[in-house]
Protein backbone atom coordinates (compact mmCIF):
# COMPACT_ATOMS: atom_id res chain seq x y z
CA UNK A 1 0.00 0.00 0.00
CA UNK A 2 2.55 3.22 -1.20
CA UNK A 3 1.58 6.68 -0.34
CA UNK A 4 0.19 8.57 -3.37
CA UNK A 5 0.82 12.38 -3.79
CA UNK A 6 -1.49 13.10 -7.00
CA UNK A 7 -3.70 16.09 -5.38
CA UNK A 8 -6.56 14.25 -7.30
CA UNK A 9 -6.54 11.55 -4.69
CA UNK A 10 -7.50 13.53 -1.96
CA UNK A 11 -9.53 16.54 -1.82
CA UNK A 12 -10.52 18.28 1.16
CA UNK A 13 -13.61 21.13 0.81
CA UNK A 14 -14.33 22.09 4.16
CA UNK A 15 -12.19 23.81 6.75
CA UNK A 16 -13.93 23.86 9.94
CA UNK A 17 -16.61 20.29 10.00
CA UNK A 18 -19.00 19.59 7.20
CA UNK A 19 -18.38 19.35 3.62
CA UNK A 20 -16.86 16.14 1.62
CA UNK A 21 -13.01 14.28 1.38
CA UNK A 22 -12.23 12.01 -1.34
CA UNK A 23 -9.65 9.48 -0.13
CA UNK A 24 -8.57 7.99 -3.77
CA UNK A 25 -11.64 6.25 -4.92
CA UNK A 26 -14.23 7.07 -2.26
CA UNK A 27 -15.90 9.73 -1.07
CA UNK A 28 -16.83 10.51 3.01
CA UNK A 29 -19.05 13.10 4.48
CA UNK A 30 -17.45 14.54 7.89
CA UNK A 31 -20.22 13.88 10.12
CA UNK A 32 -18.28 15.37 13.57
CA UNK A 33 -14.56 15.80 15.27
CA UNK A 34 -13.48 12.72 17.60
CA UNK A 35 -10.21 14.08 19.08
CA UNK A 36 -7.29 15.71 18.16
CA UNK A 37 -3.21 15.77 19.09
CA UNK A 38 -0.51 17.54 17.80
CA UNK A 39 -0.83 17.91 14.33
CA UNK A 40 -3.56 15.53 13.54
CA UNK A 41 -7.00 15.77 13.90
CA UNK A 42 -9.45 12.62 13.90
CA UNK A 43 -13.13 12.97 12.42
CA UNK A 44 -16.47 10.81 12.18
CA UNK A 45 -17.01 10.22 8.95
CA UNK A 46 -19.78 8.63 6.46
CA UNK A 47 -19.08 6.90 3.42
CA UNK A 48 -20.98 8.84 0.51
CA UNK A 49 -22.08 5.94 -2.18
CA UNK A 50 -22.43 6.29 -5.80
CA UNK A 51 -26.04 7.99 -7.01
CA UNK A 52 -27.04 4.04 -7.79
CA UNK A 53 -28.83 2.87 -5.20
CA UNK A 54 -27.70 -0.54 -6.03
CA UNK A 55 -24.16 0.53 -6.72
CA UNK A 56 -21.62 -1.41 -3.38
CA UNK A 57 -18.94 0.68 -1.75
CA UNK A 58 -15.96 1.42 -3.81
CA UNK A 59 -14.12 0.89 -0.78
CA UNK A 60 -15.59 -2.91 -0.66
CA UNK A 61 -12.89 -3.74 -3.35
CA UNK A 62 -10.16 -2.17 -1.97
CA UNK A 63 -10.02 -3.77 1.52
CA UNK A 64 -8.87 -7.00 1.83
CA UNK A 65 -11.09 -8.37 4.80
CA UNK A 66 -14.80 -7.12 4.61
CA UNK A 67 -15.30 -7.50 8.17
CA UNK A 68 -13.54 -4.06 8.53
CA UNK A 69 -16.12 -2.71 6.03
CA UNK A 70 -18.84 -0.60 8.25
CA UNK A 71 -22.49 -1.66 8.21
CA UNK A 72 -23.42 1.65 8.12
CA UNK A 73 -20.99 3.28 6.05
CA UNK A 74 -19.25 5.22 8.97
CA UNK A 75 -15.27 5.48 9.66
CA UNK A 76 -12.57 7.33 11.15
CA UNK A 77 -10.38 9.57 9.33
CA UNK A 78 -7.33 10.64 10.45
CA UNK A 79 -6.20 14.32 8.99
CA UNK A 80 -2.39 14.97 9.33
CA UNK A 81 -1.08 18.21 9.14
CA UNK A 82 2.60 17.96 7.39
CA UNK A 83 5.14 20.82 7.66
CA UNK A 84 8.50 19.27 6.72
CA UNK A 85 10.43 16.72 4.98
CA UNK A 86 10.46 15.02 8.04
CA UNK A 87 7.03 14.58 9.28
CA UNK A 88 6.38 13.76 5.45
CA UNK A 89 8.80 11.03 6.02
CA UNK A 90 7.56 9.44 9.22
CA UNK A 91 3.96 9.82 8.04
CA UNK A 92 4.98 7.80 5.16
CA UNK A 93 6.57 5.33 7.49
CA UNK A 94 3.39 4.93 9.62
CA UNK A 95 1.71 4.02 6.74
CA UNK A 96 4.11 1.33 5.35
CA UNK A 97 4.20 -0.15 8.96
CA UNK A 98 0.68 -0.40 9.85
CA UNK A 99 0.36 -1.92 6.41
CA UNK A 100 2.11 -4.72 7.50
CA UNK A 101 -0.18 -5.80 10.09
CA UNK A 102 -3.22 -8.25 9.74
CA UNK A 103 -4.45 -9.29 13.05
CA UNK A 104 -7.77 -8.69 15.14
CA UNK A 105 -6.32 -6.88 18.08
CA UNK A 106 -4.42 -4.06 15.90
CA UNK A 107 -6.53 -1.35 14.03
CA UNK A 108 -6.60 -2.00 10.42
CA UNK A 109 -5.35 0.98 7.60
CA UNK A 110 -8.26 0.84 5.00
CA UNK A 111 -7.20 3.45 3.09
CA UNK A 112 -4.99 6.35 2.67
CA UNK A 113 -3.99 9.32 0.36
CA UNK A 114 -1.05 12.14 0.80
CA UNK A 115 -1.58 16.00 -1.15
CA UNK A 116 0.27 18.28 -1.73
CA UNK A 117 -1.39 21.17 -0.60
CA UNK A 118 -0.54 25.65 -0.27
CA UNK A 119 -1.54 27.44 2.26
CA UNK A 120 -1.66 30.41 0.20
CA UNK A 121 -1.45 31.28 -3.22
CA UNK A 122 1.85 32.19 -2.57
CA UNK A 123 3.03 30.24 0.17
CA UNK A 124 5.64 27.35 0.28
CA UNK A 125 3.70 23.71 -0.78
CA UNK A 126 3.37 21.63 2.43
CA UNK A 127 1.50 17.94 2.57
CA UNK A 128 -1.62 17.05 3.96
CA UNK A 129 -2.33 13.28 5.09
CA UNK A 130 -5.57 11.03 4.98
CA UNK A 131 -5.85 7.96 6.89
CA UNK A 132 -8.92 6.07 7.33
CA UNK A 133 -9.41 3.36 10.10
CA UNK A 134 -12.48 1.72 11.09
CA UNK A 135 -14.48 3.56 14.35
CA UNK A 136 -14.68 2.66 17.51
CA UNK A 137 -17.08 5.00 19.20
CA UNK A 138 -16.73 3.62 22.97
CA UNK A 139 -13.31 5.42 22.70
CA UNK A 140 -10.34 4.74 24.18
CA UNK A 141 -9.08 2.11 27.27
CA UNK A 142 -8.03 5.74 29.00
CA UNK A 143 -11.26 7.71 27.90
CA UNK A 144 -13.31 4.47 30.06
CA UNK A 145 -10.51 4.33 32.98
CA UNK A 146 -11.23 8.09 33.56
CA UNK A 147 -15.01 7.88 33.30
CA UNK A 148 -15.20 4.47 35.69
CA UNK A 149 -12.73 6.62 38.43
CA UNK A 150 -15.30 9.40 38.63
CA UNK A 151 -17.79 7.05 39.57
CA UNK A 152 -15.94 5.25 41.45
CA UNK A 153 -16.08 2.05 39.00
CA UNK A 154 -13.21 -0.45 38.33
CA UNK A 155 -12.85 -3.25 35.37
CA UNK A 156 -13.40 -7.07 36.91
CA UNK A 157 -10.49 -8.71 36.93
CA UNK A 158 -11.78 -10.97 34.26
CA UNK A 159 -12.05 -7.95 32.01
CA UNK A 160 -8.41 -7.11 33.30
CA UNK A 161 -7.48 -10.34 32.16
CA UNK A 162 -9.75 -10.82 28.95
CA UNK A 163 -8.40 -6.81 27.92
CA UNK A 164 -4.78 -8.06 29.01
CA UNK A 165 -4.46 -10.87 26.96
CA UNK A 166 -6.17 -9.36 23.77
CA UNK A 167 -3.27 -6.77 23.74
CA UNK A 168 -0.92 -9.81 24.01
CA UNK A 169 -2.31 -11.50 21.01
CA UNK A 170 -1.62 -8.04 19.08
CA UNK A 171 1.79 -7.79 20.31
CA UNK A 172 2.50 -11.55 19.45
CA UNK A 173 1.70 -10.38 15.68
CA UNK A 174 4.18 -7.97 15.77
CA UNK A 175 6.53 -9.86 17.54
CA UNK A 176 6.48 -12.79 15.18
CA UNK A 177 6.88 -10.40 12.07
CA UNK A 178 10.28 -10.94 10.65
CA UNK A 179 11.91 -8.99 11.00
CA UNK A 180 9.70 -8.35 14.77
CA UNK A 181 8.29 -4.72 15.22
CA UNK A 182 7.90 -3.18 18.32
CA UNK A 183 5.39 -1.15 18.85
CA UNK A 184 7.31 1.27 21.09
CA UNK A 185 4.15 3.17 22.53
CA UNK A 186 1.45 0.90 24.37
CA UNK A 187 -0.15 2.74 26.39
CA UNK A 188 -4.27 2.95 27.70
CA UNK A 189 -4.49 6.16 25.29
CA UNK A 190 -3.63 4.04 22.62
CA UNK A 191 -5.85 1.28 23.06
CA UNK A 192 -9.75 1.01 21.83
CA UNK A 193 -12.59 -0.45 23.42
CA UNK A 194 -15.41 -1.55 22.27
CA UNK A 195 -18.29 -3.25 25.02
CA UNK A 196 -19.77 -6.04 24.16
CA UNK A 197 -23.27 -7.28 26.27
CA UNK A 198 -22.50 -10.16 28.34
CA UNK A 199 -19.15 -10.51 26.91
CA UNK A 200 -15.63 -9.03 27.81
CA UNK A 201 -14.73 -5.45 25.94
CA UNK A 202 -12.98 -6.02 22.72
CA UNK A 203 -9.76 -4.43 22.81
CA UNK A 204 -7.76 -3.19 19.37
CA UNK A 205 -4.41 -1.34 19.33
CA UNK A 206 -4.01 1.66 17.21
CA UNK A 207 -1.25 4.50 16.34
CA UNK A 208 1.76 2.67 15.02
CA UNK A 209 3.79 6.07 14.16
CA UNK A 210 6.49 4.63 16.69
CA UNK A 211 6.25 0.92 15.56
CA UNK A 212 9.71 0.08 14.04
CA UNK A 213 11.95 -3.14 14.06
CA UNK A 214 12.74 -4.41 17.61
CA UNK A 215 15.70 -5.46 17.26
CA UNK A 216 18.77 -3.42 17.64
CA UNK A 217 22.77 -3.85 18.09
CA UNK A 218 24.12 -0.87 19.97
CA UNK A 219 27.79 -0.95 20.01
CA UNK A 220 29.23 2.48 20.76
CA UNK A 221 28.03 5.41 23.40
CA UNK A 222 27.17 7.28 20.35
CA UNK A 223 24.19 4.49 19.17
CA UNK A 224 23.22 4.59 22.40
CA UNK A 225 22.62 8.66 22.54
CA UNK A 226 20.71 8.22 19.30
CA UNK A 227 18.50 5.47 20.29
CA UNK A 228 17.80 7.34 23.92
CA UNK A 229 16.87 10.64 21.49
CA UNK A 230 14.71 8.94 19.26
CA UNK A 231 12.90 7.04 22.25
CA UNK A 232 12.72 10.32 24.06
CA UNK A 233 10.65 11.36 21.01
CA UNK A 234 8.66 8.56 19.86
CA UNK A 235 7.89 6.68 23.25
CA UNK A 236 5.70 8.20 26.10
CA UNK A 237 7.77 8.63 29.07
CA UNK A 238 5.96 6.61 31.84
CA UNK A 239 5.79 3.68 29.69
CA UNK A 240 9.37 3.83 28.36
CA UNK A 241 11.65 1.21 29.40
CA UNK A 242 14.66 1.37 31.42
CA UNK A 243 16.91 0.47 28.61
CA UNK A 244 15.51 3.08 26.43
CA UNK A 245 16.00 5.80 29.31
CA UNK A 246 19.59 4.39 29.89
CA UNK A 247 21.02 2.62 26.99
CA UNK A 248 24.05 0.69 27.66
CA UNK A 249 27.05 1.36 25.39
CA UNK A 250 26.89 -2.67 24.18
CA UNK A 251 23.61 -3.72 24.44
CA UNK A 252 21.25 -6.40 22.09
CA UNK A 253 17.24 -4.02 21.98
CA UNK A 254 14.83 -6.66 21.39
CA UNK A 255 10.84 -6.55 21.21
CA UNK A 256 11.18 -6.92 24.66
CA UNK A 257 10.73 -2.54 25.22
CA UNK A 258 6.90 -3.19 24.71
CA UNK A 259 6.82 -5.02 27.64
CA UNK A 260 6.77 -2.26 29.94
CA UNK A 261 3.28 -0.75 29.38
CA UNK A 262 0.00 -0.52 30.64
CA UNK A 263 -1.07 2.17 33.38
CA UNK A 264 2.19 3.45 34.94
CA UNK A 265 2.59 2.07 38.27
CA UNK A 266 6.07 4.40 38.35
CA UNK A 267 3.64 8.26 38.70
CA UNK A 268 1.93 7.10 41.62
CA UNK A 269 5.37 6.43 43.76
CA UNK A 270 6.45 9.99 42.03
CA UNK A 271 2.85 11.28 43.59
CA UNK A 272 4.55 11.00 47.03
CA UNK A 273 7.69 11.71 46.55
CA UNK A 274 8.18 14.13 43.72
CA UNK A 275 11.42 12.42 42.52
CA UNK A 276 12.20 11.83 38.78
CA UNK A 277 10.12 9.35 36.72
CA UNK A 278 13.20 8.04 34.59
CA UNK A 279 15.20 6.68 37.98
CA UNK A 280 11.41 5.50 39.37
CA UNK A 281 11.35 3.23 36.21
CA UNK A 282 15.05 2.28 36.02
CA UNK A 283 14.98 1.15 39.61
CA UNK A 284 11.48 -0.24 39.23
CA UNK A 285 9.94 1.63 42.11
CA UNK A 286 6.10 0.73 42.05
CA UNK A 287 3.29 2.19 44.05
CA UNK A 288 0.12 0.54 43.01
CA UNK A 289 -3.25 3.20 42.47
CA UNK A 290 -6.27 2.47 45.23
CA UNK A 291 -8.72 -0.05 43.13
CA UNK A 292 -11.75 -1.93 43.80
CA UNK A 293 -13.10 -3.03 47.03
CA UNK A 294 -12.53 -6.31 47.73
CA UNK A 295 -9.43 -5.41 45.66
CA UNK A 296 -7.41 -6.92 42.57
CA UNK A 297 -6.02 -10.26 43.70
CA UNK A 298 -2.84 -10.23 44.92
CA UNK A 299 -1.84 -12.73 41.60
CA UNK A 300 -2.55 -9.73 39.40
CA UNK A 301 -0.25 -7.62 40.98
CA UNK A 302 2.31 -10.35 40.97
CA UNK A 303 2.17 -10.99 37.52
CA UNK A 304 2.25 -7.33 36.55
CA UNK A 305 5.41 -7.21 38.94
CA UNK A 306 6.96 -9.98 37.03
CA UNK A 307 6.68 -8.31 34.14
CA UNK A 308 8.54 -5.25 35.35
CA UNK A 309 12.47 -6.76 35.21
CA UNK A 310 14.09 -3.38 34.40
CA UNK A 311 17.27 -6.33 32.97
CA UNK A 312 16.04 -6.40 29.53
CA UNK A 313 17.62 -9.56 29.52
CA UNK A 314 15.52 -11.55 32.24
CA UNK A 315 12.24 -9.60 31.30
CA UNK A 316 9.53 -12.27 30.19
CA UNK A 317 8.76 -12.43 26.33
CA UNK A 318 5.48 -12.28 24.92
CA UNK A 319 4.61 -15.91 24.53
CA UNK A 320 5.37 -16.12 28.25
CA UNK A 321 3.04 -13.58 29.45
CA UNK A 322 0.74 -15.68 27.62
CA UNK A 323 1.45 -18.41 28.67
CA UNK A 324 0.69 -17.12 32.82
CA UNK A 325 -2.18 -14.91 31.83
CA UNK A 326 -4.24 -17.87 29.83
CA UNK A 327 -3.36 -19.51 33.62
CA UNK A 328 -5.03 -16.38 35.88
CA UNK A 329 -7.86 -16.38 33.18
CA UNK A 330 -8.53 -19.95 34.04
CA UNK A 331 -7.67 -19.86 37.46
CA UNK A 332 -10.26 -16.38 37.98
CA UNK A 333 -13.33 -17.68 35.85
CA UNK A 334 -13.77 -20.48 37.90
Amino acid sequence: MGCSFSGLNAFYDAVNGGGDVWINDNRFRIVRQLGEGGFAYVFLVKEVLPDSSSASSPLSKKVKDPSHLSDDGTYAMKKVLIQNNEQLELVREEIRVSSLFNHPNLLPLLDHAIISVKATPDGPRNHEAYLLFPVHLDGTLLDNAKAMKAKKEFFSTSDVLQIFRQLCAGLKHMHSLEPPYAHNDVKPGNILITHRKGQPPVAIMMDFGSARPARKQIRSRSEALQLQEWASEHCSAPIRAPELWDCPSHADIDERTDIWYGVSPFEYALGESGGSLQLAIVNAQIKWPSGPNPPYPEALQKFVTWMLQPQAAVRPRIDDIIIHVDKLISKFSE
